[in-house]
């Protein structure tokens, strides 16, 4: 395996979209969300461990999560920790990432994946990971992995490339979140992807274009040159880190660098952002309804998930396009297609029943 080679997987969203499964104390990353017997980041780890040395795999996390992620991956050591004291975008955490790699091998090779993607075809995933490594090993580039849009999915960031010859493109434009319209006009239009949040460049290609377009926040990271990989690396984070830009990778950086470009994908990518893109992956009966750890009985009901505690006997009897879930405190029902006011839903408890329930 190649020792230049680090992937950073950050694992320290809440995943709100998917309560009451995830919460603020255990989010989806670290559930058995499809039921295959492994959770998200353990699926996500193994992904890349076999290409990646085992010791560059880096987890970013909140610090509240480090002994979930310990336990979840054995062959993790806490100096491959980047723990978080707040919750920042993605921007600090992959700058933090970079100059922890730097700092350890200038040469560096960095890939950048969330921990709660999946990949049904990991064969040709790992190919066109290869792929982009030899490409940004040799050249100062930013590549993103794109996708062809299945559908006007508003919950996704477009790429607009430039329609070459070549396999990797020229990114033109990033559009993030596009309305109906705007995302059928995309389509239409046949040269948009979708945006799979996944990264590769090398650690002096995306520390060089941190200093152009976000120079406050590479001179606060560039303070903890001498911390880096060593003790004093954790308290430099836990002064500095809470002081950082709030701003993601997207915005802060690749809708301004030049040097973008998006490598073409299909690898049966789902991000599994909420729960009705959870029922696309999922066996279903003939009626589309899918169920994941009790046993359901549908009676003239199609369409539906039914997330419940293991063994849970279930009775449905008339619903159609509805989200059930179900844990040892909550049951949520909402229709599929309300499911993006489920971070709301889970604000309404919080302020009824308190914390311990979010």
């Amino acid at each position: 395996m190649n020792k230049n080679y680090y992937a950073v997987i950050m694992a320290g969203g809440v995943g709100s979209r998917f309560w009451p499964i995830s919460t603020q104390q255990f989010p989806k990353q670290f559930h058995d969300i499809l039921g295959t017997g492994k959770t998200l980041i353990q699926q996500t780890f193994n992904r890349f461990d076999g290409l990646i040395p085992s010791e560059n795999i880096l987890i970013a996390t909140h610090k509240k999560y480090e002994d979930l992620v310990l336990e979840q991956l054995p062959k993790i050591a806490s100096s491959q920790l980047l723990l978080e004291p707040i919750m920042r975008n993605t921007a600090p955490c992959i700058l933090y990432s970079a100059f922890k790699i730097y700092n350890e091998n200038p040469s560096g090779i960095m890939i950048v994946a969330p921990s709660d993607h999946t990949i049904e075809n990991e064969k040709a995933f790992l190919k066109n990971i290869q792929t982009s490594l030899n490409f940004c090993s040799e050249n100062d580039i930013l590549l993103t992995l794109g996708l062809k849009p299945e559908n006007p999915n508003t919950g996704y960031g477009y790429i607009q490339f430039n329609t070459s010859e070549n396999d990797i493109k020229k990114v033109l434009n990033f559009t993030e979140k596009p309305n109906l319209e705007t995302a059928i006009q995309f389509i239409e239009e046949g040269n948009y992807l979708w945006n799979s949040g996944i990264f590769i460049w090398s650690v002096k290609s995306i520390l060089k274009t941190f200093e152009t377009h976000l120079p406050e926040m590479f001179a606060l990271f560039s303070k903890g040159q001498n911390s880096y990989n060593k003790t004093s690396e954790t308290d430099f984070i836990e002064a500095n880190y809470k002081v950082s830009q709030n701003i993601s990778i997207d915005f802060g950086i690749l809708e301004k660098a030049s040097n973008v470009f998006v490598l073409p994908v299909n690898f049966g990518w789902n991000d599994l952002g909420t729960w009705g893109s959870l029922h696309h992956k999922l066996a279903k009966d003939q009626n589309q309804n899918a169920t994941i750890g009790g046993k359901v009985i549908y009676r003239d009901s199609e369409n539906n998930i039914v997330r419940t505690q293991s063994g849970k006997r279930v009775v449905i009897q008339g619903l159609n396009d509805y989200i059930v879930v179900e844990n040892e405190e909550l049951i949520l029902i909402c229709p599929k297609n309300k499911e993006q006011e489920i971070k709301d839903i889970r604000l309404d408890v919080k302020n009824k029943f308190g914390d311990n329930f979010v």
